[in-house]
C-alpha cells in the first residue's frame, strides 16, 4: 500500500511584515525560523498577529513587506497552490456531501495522481489518524473528534514541504482535546512533519511544541523550548502568559557577578541576575512554587485568605505585605485555614527575575 512520506522543509521569516489600511499591523517586521522537522507554534491573545502569521505561510494573506521562504524557495511571492502546503482549520471544512475516504482523497485528484493511487495514500492517511474503516462513513456520523482527525488524515496524505494548524482543537471538550493533541504530536514526530501550529491555550502549546514562539502586538515577544519560555520569561507578560505566573515586586539590592540579592519586605533572597542591574525589578514565580510553612520562619509574613480543594492539591489566596499571591500545595490531607499565619518562600528553582513594571 502507498504509504505516507514526509519532505519536511524550513520555514523562515526575513523582516516580514503585513499592514491592513494605512497603519493597522497585523505583523511588525517578524524575523522567525522554523527548522525542518520540527513543531512551532505560535502563541498570543486574541489580535496578537499568530494567524496573519500563520495565513502569509500558507499564501492566504500577501506579505506587506519583507521575504518568506520554505526551505531555499522565496515563495513570497507565490500563490498558496504553489507552495506546497497544507492547512488544517478551525472548522475541519468537510464536505458533508463526501464519505470520509471521498474527503481525503479529495485533494489527491489534482495532484496527479491516479483513481487507485488516491484510493490506498487516503487508507493510509486515515490509519495514521486512527480511522481505518471509517472509509464510507459520513462527516455528519462521526465525533467532533473523529471529524478533526479527518482533516489532518486529508492534509497529511498531500505529503506537504509544512503542515499549518490554525486552532485545530478549539471546538473539542477539554479530555478531547488532551487525547488529539497527543496523536498530533506523535504523528509529526513519527512523519518528521514541519508543523505550524496556532493556539491561545498554553497547555496546549507547552504540551506539543518544539519551540513556542509568544508574539504580541503584531511582533515576537520571546521565542524558546517550552521550557525556556516557562522558568525564564523575559518580562512579566511571558511569564504570565506561559503558565500562571505571580508577579512580586522587589529590589535589587546587591549584584555580584551573576548574582542579585533581591529584598522582599524584611525577606533576603539570592537569585540569578539575568543581567539586571540593582534597582526595582520583578519576581515571576509558578504557584507551585511558592511554599508555605505554618507559623513564622525565614520569609515573608502572610496570611491565607482563600484555600480551595481541587483534588490532587489545595489552591490558596495568601495575602503579604507587598500584596496577593495564588500557591498551590499537594498536601491535601494537611490542609491551611482561612486566617491561618503562614510564611512564604520559594523552592531552589523557584522565582525568576525579570525587568521592573512599566505601567
Amino acid at each position: 500500500m502507498t504509504g505516507i512520506h514526509a519532505k519536511a522543509a524550513s520555514v523562515r521569516f526575513e523582516k516580514v511584515s503585513k499592514v491592513y489600511g494605512r497603519d493597522v499591523k497585523a505583523a511588525d517586521s517578524i524575523d522567525l525560523e522554523v527548522a525542518a522537522g520540527t513543531l512551532v507554534t505560535l502563541l498570543g491573545p486574541s489580535g496578537c498577529g499568530k494567524t496573519t502569521t500563520l495565513r502569509m505561510i500558507a499564501g492566504l494573506e500577501l506579505v506587506s513587506a519583507g521575504r518568506i521562504f520554505i526551505g531555499d524557495k522565496d515563495v513570497t511571492k507565490l500563490p498558496a497552490t504553489d507552495r506546497d502546503v497544507s492547512m488544517v482549520f478551525q472548522s475541519y471544512a468537510l464536505f458533508p456531501h463526501m464519505t470520509v475516504l471521498e474527503n481525503v482523497s479529495y485533494g489527491l485528484k489534482f495532484s496527479g495522481f491516479g483513481k487507485e493511487e488516491a484510493r490506498q495514500k487516503a487508507q493510509a492517511g486515515l490509519g495514521l489518524v486512527g480511522l481505518k474503516g471509517y472509509d464510507s462513513r459520513l462527516p455528519s456520523e462521526l465525533s467532533g473528534g473523529q471529524q478533526q482527525r479527518v482533516a489532518v488524515a486529508r492534509a497529511l496524505v498531500l505529503e506537504p514541504q509544512v503542515l499549518l494548524f490554525d486552532e485545530p482543537l478549539s471546538n473539542l471538550d477539554a479530555k478531547l482535546r488532551r487525547r488529539v493533541r497527543e496523536e498530533i504530536r506523535e504523528i509529526q514526530q513519527t512523519l518528521g512533519l514541519t508543523v505550524v501550529y496556532v493556539t491561545h491555550d498554553q497547555e496546549e502549546a507547552l504540551a506539543v511544541s518544539d519551540e513556542i514562539v509568544v508574539m504580541r502586538n503584531a511582533a515576537i515577544a520571546q521565542k524558546g523550548t517550552p521550557r525556556e519560555l516557562y522558568e525564564a520569561p523575559a518580562d512579566a507578560f511571558v511569564a504570565d502568559f506561559i503558565g500562571e505566573a505571580n508577579l512580586i515586586p522587589v529590589e535589587i539590592v546587591t549584584v555580584e557577578g551573576d548574582t542579585a540579592t533581591v529584598r522582599i519586605a524584611d525577606y533576603s533572597h539570592r537569585l540569578p541576575s539575568r543581567g539586571l542591574a540593582t534597582g526595582p525589578a520583578q519576581l515571576a514565580v509558578r504557584p507551585s512554587r511558592i511554599r508555605l510553612l505554618a507559623g513564622a520562619g525565614d520569609g515573608v509574613a502572610a496570611v491565607i485568605d482563600k484555600a480551595t480543594y481541587v483534588g490532587s492539591r489545595f489552591e490558596y489566596t495568601v495575602r503579604a505585605a507587598f500584596g496577593t499571591v495564588f500557591a498551590t500545595a499537594e498536601d491535601v490531607a494537611h490542609p491551611f485555614g482561612i486566617g491561618d499565619a503562614v510564611t512564604i518562600s520559594f523552592a531552589a528553582s523557584g522565582p525568576v527575575l525579570i525587568p521592573p513594571d512599566q505601567s
